[in-house]
């Protein structure tokens, strides 16, 4: 790590389909941008998505040959163009 970047794990630059669920919005198609272990940036641009920092969300790969499982994430950052969601383990 250096400077102000506080990163744990490594990200890959990657694009892909994902339906996000969150309780009181609904469900929603992104791009994601990046992956690492702990998590991925999705893209949001003009949709009506405006989580807030803890929120749970369930994220599922999309486009896939079968079913992708569906993951529990936790929104942990804000940018300008989208979200970051941390891998939750600890999901009610």
């Amino acid at each position: 790590m250096t400077g102000n970047d506080r990163r744990e794990h490594i990200r890959t630059a990657m694009s892909a389909k994902v339906k996000i669920g969150h309780p009181v919005f609904g469900d929603f198609v992104f791009s994601t941008r990046d992956i690492s272990d702990g998590g991925v940036f999705i893209v949001v641009d003009t949709e009506p998505f405006h989580p807030e920092l803890g929120d749970k969300v369930t994220v599922q790969v999309q486009g896939l040959p079968v079913a992708a499982p569906v993951l529990d994430m936790v929104v942990v950052r804000k940018t300008n163009d989208g979200y970051g969601l941390q891998f939750d383990q600890d999901f009610d």
